[in-house]
């Protein structure tokens, strides 16, 4: 396997020393048992409220320079600790504790005519690479599900949560090496400034895979320019869509909850797309119902008709990720209309359709193209925690690999061994 030779830069040296570090502490933890993890994640956990205090000081910096940087209040406040956020972060760890172990489990076997056994069993990624952005809580998010599928990781947050993703790594580190396990299987990568994350990407035969989790401009260039294998995290261009055959209070129901709940999240609504043999009925108590709750429709001309306070949309709010209290809205004419809208902008996260007729359902969750598809349920169920997987690393939005939200499982591939008694191939 080739591995990236390093240059004099000192950056390009840190970052692969690290990666080296990391796949040695990787074939340490690889046989490791499922008691020896959940121990370790538990002393983890405790630590991180052991040190409570270490971690909120580190976070004060960040916050300050946040502030000092004119930093709009909503993204302060994401990257802000508090005791009760620094306590769920052990909350986390201890969550992904309780977790079924994946490292081991058979897939699938077989035994062939010859007498050979097959078994096609779940092994570790080896070494995660995670770029991400803004909020501390990830950092021991990542680590945990990572320690336990078995895997080392290289951590790179974003600069304006530098001092509390230090803190918060020094805390979990040294609680690694406390319960026996490798310290350098939960690492910061080196460095600041853009440099180091290029040579992380360029890492091949060092670093395993790369999830970059984030905003469409970081994902992007983590997909377009490295040379390691990447699990890709998408954005959220989300769309419910109100069929002629739908309760239209359900269908308010499922919009506000889409669109209002937590408007900032990948899994929020973007656009709505409403049948016009129910846009009558629908759109004026939805257009007031949405205006109380603080949104802004940018809507079609058919849309803008129902309501002087919407806005007219153009061609760049149907493929807008808003993350705000934002919505586009358009009529369409049938169900196929709106599977090629969504189509044409969606990016295939989470896409919904309410609607009172199976005919209509199965032909839309057929037609769409999406991690996940909603029916008569809102699109923020798209979430690991919600379908029952525990804690997630992230939701995958292309077609290899892992596709919706990536637990445990989605952090190992496999391996085929084949057991037999002297067979020969002859």
């Amino acid at each position: 396997m080739a591995v990236s030779t390093p240059g004099s830069e000192p950056d390009a040296e840190a970052v692969l020393l690290a990666a080296r570090r990391a796949k040695d502490a990787a074939v340490g933890l690889a046989p490791l048992s499922r008691a020896h993890k959940d121990t370790a994640l538990h002393a983890m956990a405790d630590a991180v409220v052991a040190r409570s205090g270490r971690v909120l000081e580190a976070n004060e910096d960040d916050v300050a320079r946040a502030r000092a940087a004119g930093t709009p209040d909503a993204l302060v406040d994401r990257l802000a600790l508090s005791e009760a956020r620094v306590s769920a972060m052990a909350d986390g760890l201890r969550q992904v504790a309780g977790l079924p172990d994946p490292v081991g489990e058979v897939v699938r076997g077989s035994r062939l005519a010859n007498g050979l056994e097959l078994r096609q069993v779940r092994v570790p990624l080896g070494v995660v690479g995670i770029i991400y952005e803004a909020r501390p809580n990830v950092t021991a998010d990542a680590a945990g599900l990572c320690l336990k599928s078995g895997n080392a990781v290289l951590l790179r947050g974003s600069s304006s949560a530098s001092s509390s993703n230090a803190a918060v790594v020094d805390v979990l580190a040294a609680a690694l090496a406390g319960a026996g396990l490798p310290r350098d299987a939960v690492q910061l990568v080196p460095g600041s400034g853009r440099e180091p994350v290029k040579h992380l990407m360029r890492a091949r035969g060092l670093v395993d895979v790369l999830i970059p989790r984030g905003g469409a401009e970081l994902i992007r260039s983590v997909v377009e320019e490295s040379t390691v294998p990447v699990l890709e995290t998408g954005v959220g261009n989300c769309h419910v869509y109100v069929d002629a055959g739908a309760d239209l209070d359900m269908a308010l129901a499922i919009l506000l909850d889409a669109k209002t709940r937590r408007p900032s999240v990948c899994n929020a609504a973007e656009t709505v797309l409403v049948h016009a043999d129910v846009a009558d009925a629908f759109l004026p108590r939805a257009l007031d119902a949405l205006a109380d709750a603080g949104v802004t429709v940018h809507g079609d001309a058919t849309v803008a008709a129902y309501g002087a306070q919407v806005r007219p949309a153009n061609e760049e709010d149907w493929d807008t990720e808003y993350l705000s209290l934002d919505l586009a809205a358009a009529v369409v004419g049938s169900l196929d209309d709106a599977v090629a809208h969504i189509r044409r902008h969606g990016t295939g996260h989470t896409e919904a359709i309410v609607t009172g007729s199976a005919p209509a359902a199965r032909r839309f969750v057929a037609s769409v193209d999406a991690a996940a598809v909603m029916v008569n349920a809102s699109t923020r169920f798209t979430d690991g925690e919600q379908f029952g997987f525990g804690a997630e690393i992230g939701i995958s939005t292309q077609k290899l690999h892992a596709r919706g939200p990536m637990g445990l499982p989605e952090l190992t591939s496999t391996t085929w061994v084949v057991t037999g008694d002297g067979q020969v191939r002859g």
